[in-house]
């Protein structure tokens, strides 16, 4: 991408909530999922022409090395112009929106709310059941699309209560079922967007994810919801590159 920076989207909102590509909402390094230090992530953040990156290693509540991670962060931004933040990615673990949180919140500066299985009552269905489930005639699509959307729905107004949040890889959990998200009708993307204004939450549009598609997204940034591209990058090299993104 270079030094430039690029806003794309838009609609009927216009350009204040489009995709800003001069940030990265959703970055690993090695404290967790991803492969690199946080140095290296930050320098090939700034190699990529980035203002602004979002540290969102995935953390739960056995999680011990968040103080040490917030502290990478704290002394890479003494060294670079960027806009820094420290964020955990969180799963939804119940129907209630119930989030596998780490035991102290005090380093973050925001939440990112995934919901990586399908949950039912108090059981999270894998992707794999979930595809068993619609194979056997257990469920229809339309119901996983209500349920994926009720589960992110209450995990944001749960997470909003603690820091700003952001909806990691919306309905991601569908093409890892095998599902198109165009089961995901207008009122279940208005019934999103609803909690997404009403939490202060963003969503991230994730490249490695492909997710939300450009349908949805659209539907979002019509309905007033502020979107931001997030790489989910576990390899330095990823980050603020982005070809889905571009063609959202």
């Amino acid at each position: 991408m270079g030094t430039e920076r690029e806003v794309i989207g838009g609609g009927a909102v216009g350009t204040a909530r489009a995709l800003n590509l001069a940030v990265d909402a959703h970055v690993h390094t090695g404290f967790a999922a991803g492969r690199d230090a946080v140095g290296v992530v930050v320098s090939a953040a700034d190699q990529a022409g980035l203002t602004a990156i979002t540290f969102a290693d995935q953390a739960g509540p056995d999680t011990t090395w968040l103080p040490a991670y917030a502290a990478a962060v704290r002394r890479a931004r003494h060294r670079t112009e960027m806009t820094l933040r420290v964020a955990v990615e969180v799963e939804v673990v119940s129907a209630d929106g119930w989030l596998a949180l780490p035991a102290d919140l005090a380093p973050l500066d925001a939440l990112s709310v995934a919901v990586s299985g399908l949950p039912i009552g108090d059981d999270v269905l894998a992707p794999r059941e979930v595809r068993a489930r619609l194979d056997g005639g257990l469920m229809v699509p339309g119901q996983v699309a209500e349920l994926l959307v009720a589960a992110a729905v209450r995990g944001m107004e749960r997470a909003s209560r603690y820091v700003p949040t952001q909806l990691a890889r919306p309905l991601a959990l569908l093409g890892q079922v095998g599902l198109d998200d165009s089961v995901v009708t207008a009122a279940l993307v208005a019934e999103l967007a609803t909690a997404c204004r009403a939490a202060g939450a963003v969503v991230e549009v994730s490249e490695a994810w492909r997710s939300p598609s450009s349908r949805v997204v659209q539907m979002l940034l019509d309905a007033a919801v502020t979107v931001v591209p997030a790489s989910d990058a576990r390899y330095a090299a990823e980050v603020g590159r982005w070809q889905y993104l571009r063609r959202v």
